[in-house]
């Protein structure tokens, strides 16, 4: 499957640390009475100045200029002894031999440390590509443009595995096929309409071989 390149999401995607994230608010601030399943739902895919944004206006108070860096470095060591790859995220990629990149809205110290602590790391080399390399953030598709230049694809021949709802937007706006992953028990109220969604990465590979089917019959 080289004539194709696969440009995953991080966060929801290919580490559960979406969880861990949004715990780290639940941590630093108190006053912040929402369930953890509410605020994952709330934010995911979302980047981080707008979260702070809705965190103030929500609690009704400035947040220190210290903030940012202290929920990174929270995050980091809920990281260091939490994370785990997503369940069969490891099997998946042991036998993916296409062309695969990751394009995350964290900074790049972000994803390595995840893939380091996951052990994903060996599988995507130095292929990391951060919103915060070009400033673009989902849903705009600046990212996945800039992701697959570098990769050498033309978007027609990138599929995209995401997890939320704007890298959805990002990767249709790209002029790229999204596979829209759900982890299981999520509500249905999160399938977007229009596109394939899946729940078990253990079904990725048959439908990247269905799209790179699809991409040789249209060559």
């Amino acid at each position: 499957m080289n004539n194709i390149c696969v440009i995953f999401d991080l966060d929801g995607t290919l580490v559960d640390s979406e969880g861990l994230c949004n715990q780290a608010f639940l941590d630093l601030l108190p006053q912040l009475d929402d369930p953890l399943e509410t605020l994952i739902e709330r934010y995911r895919g979302q980047k981080l100045s707008s979260i702070l944004i809705d965190l103030e206006h929500r609690l009704g108070l400035k947040l220190p200029d210290s903030f940012e860096q202290r929920y990174r470095q929270r995050v980091a060591a809920l990281f260091a002894c939490d994370l785990k790859p997503m369940p069969g995220v490891l099997e998946m990629l042991a036998t993916l031999n296409s062309p695969k990149c990751i394009a995350s809205s964290g900074p790049l110290p972000k994803i390595r440390q995840a893939l380091a602590v996951s052990g994903l790391a060996a599988y995507l080399g130095d292929n990391l590509f951060s919103s915060y390399e070009i400033g673009s953030w989902k849903p705009d598709p600046g990212l996945f443009q800039y992701a697959a230049s570098a990769m050498g694809f033309e978007p027609s021949r990138c599929v995209v595995i995401e997890d939320s709802e704007v890298g959805v937007m990002a990767a249709v706006a790209a002029g790229m096929t999204p596979l829209h992953f759900i982890r299981t028990g999520v509500a249905d109220s999160y399938r977007t309409a229009g596109n394939t969604v899946f729940d078990d990465m253990s079904q990725l590979p048959q439908l990247l071989k269905r799209f790179t089917n699809m991409a040789a019959f249209n060559r």
